[in-house]
């Protein structure tokens, strides 16, 4: 997410917080490559312009001149202003309204609408929520079919669209068949066009003026930067947006849609979608997508996914295992499975201060597959020599080698990294982070670890 310009930045940056002392000139430097920095990420240029004008204001004046460390104070003042920019504050959806409340996507055709419908689903599930999906895309091929599926997939009722029927009308029989069934979230999942057009735009219009939804949100591609920012104001002069949802947020290497959509349209960014798994959608926090930016990493979205992952129950006893340094392989095998639920290991380490600018410069190789490797090596051990990894001896190595489908060496290797990593935790006492500390040691290089 934002490679391009976090890279960019470091480097601004780095060369700023070095010097006890800024002039004005080396100020003017450094903002000179940001702004080149934000145009090559295609944000707009008048929010280049404004923003560079506010940094400016502020990095000249006391709270940075007379500053102790004056590159450390230019970063804060980037970050608050780069905040500032996209919104302050995460924005909730209203559910607030009479139930069923009736949720409006709408959106061109490619920009992950219909997959965006069945995320928001989840994300609207594990609140407590009941979801009612609705198709409502009665002209492209097999559309009915593609949210269909899916519903089925995450058991989600879905609505039985009759595409003879005009989209108004689907709506109407929708909200009654949800009543009946209880549910209290109704998401449309309107047509799409490969470009706007005057028949898409008045029936978006009748679905509005039927229902009358609470939200209605636009799912834009955030990799078309600028065109996702024209495509939001071109809709919200329509039908009266209430907020965006991007999505491809883990592809786009420019950035220029997120940092531009809110200043330009006035409508807040209310979701990214960052992957292609169905649970990967995040509230969009503009604090925390600053420090991305800046590379400072995003350590509470980090707990936030942990938390939504890990058992308390289950992390507490691993807790008390490891303050009495009773952890063992079969434990480390269950957080390991908890932390491949929360994501990719790439961005696991991404979101942890410092790391992702390591693995940029190839400090650290995040590979996935060696936790899929050491998944499978545990698998292939007795109970009893999972609980006590003493007692493997050089035939008991081969043999799990062999199960495994791995070589003796990375047998070996694996039981040197978890005796370090039970001697460091040992060390700590604490446990307060159950399942994160797998990461110690395990899918890194060894010059990540030095």
């Amino acid at each position: 997410m934002f490679e391009l310009l976090t890279e960019k930045f470091g480097r601004v940056f780095k060369e700023l917080k070095g010097r006890g002392r800024l002039s004005e000139k080396d100020i003017q430097e450094a903002l000179r490559n940001v702004r080149l920095a934000l145009l090559e990420a295609d944000v707009n240029y008048r929010v280049v312009k404004n923003l560079l004008e506010e940094i400016r204001g502020r990095a000249l004046g006391q709270e940075v001149m007379e500053s102790i460390t004056p590159g450390q104070q230019v970063i804060k003042v980037v970050h608050e202003e780069l905040t500032k920019l996209m919104g302050e504050g995460v924005r909730d959806l209203n559910l607030n309204d009479d139930k069923p409340i009736i949720l409006m996507l709408v959106g061109l055709q490619g920009s992950g609408k219909t997959t965006t419908a069945g995320k928001l689903a989840i994300f609207l599930r594990k609140k407590g929520l009941r979801p009612y999906l609705v198709p409502l895309d009665v002209r492209r091929p097999a559309a009915i079919e593609q949210l269909t599926r899916l519903a089925e997939e995450i058991d989600i009722p879905v609505h039985p669209t009759d595409r003879n029927d005009r989209a108004e009308d689907i709506c109407v029989k929708a909200l009654g068949a949800a009543s009946e069934i209880g549910s209290d979230v109704v998401i449309l999942d309107t047509a799409g066009r490969l470009h706007i057009d005057e028949g898409l735009m008045d029936e978006l219009v009748r679905i509005k003026k039927t229902l009358h939804p609470v939200e209605t949100l636009l799912v834009a591609d955030s990799m078309t930067g600028q065109d996702a920012v024209n495509l939001t104001s071109t809709f919200n002069d329509h039908i009266d947006l209430t907020g965006v949802i991007l999505t491809k947020m883990e592809g786009d290497a420019r950035g220029g849609a997120a940092l531009s959509i809110m200043s330009v349209t006035g409508k807040p960014i209310k979701f990214v979608g960052i992957g292609e798994r169905l649970d990967a959608l995040e509230p969009f926090y503009p604090e925390r997508m600053s420090s991305r930016i800046l590379g400072m990493g995003d350590i509470l979205t980090l707990i936030d996914k942990a938390q939504a992952e890990f058992d308390q129950e289950e992390a507490l006893r691993l807790a008390s295992k490891i303050k009495k340094a009773e952890f063992d392989l079969e434990d480390f095998k269950t957080q390991l499975r908890y932390i491949r639920k929360m994501g990719s290991f790439e961005e696991i380490l991404g979101m942890i201060p410092g790391l992702g600018r390591m693995m940029k410069r190839g400090r650290v190789n995040a590979d996935e597959g060696e936790l899929v490797k050491v998944e499978a090596i545990i698998n292939s051990m007795t109970a009893e020599e999972r609980r006590d990894c003493k007692i493997i001896n050089g035939s008991r190595r081969r043999r799990i080698a062999r199960g495994s489908g791995t070589k003796v060496e990375d047998v070996n290797r694996l039981l040197k990294n978890f005796a370090q990593t039970k001697t460091m935790l040992k060390k700590f006492g604490r446990g307060s982070a159950p399942g994160l500390s797998s990461l110690a040691g395990f899918g890194l290089d060894a010059s990540a670890r030095e």
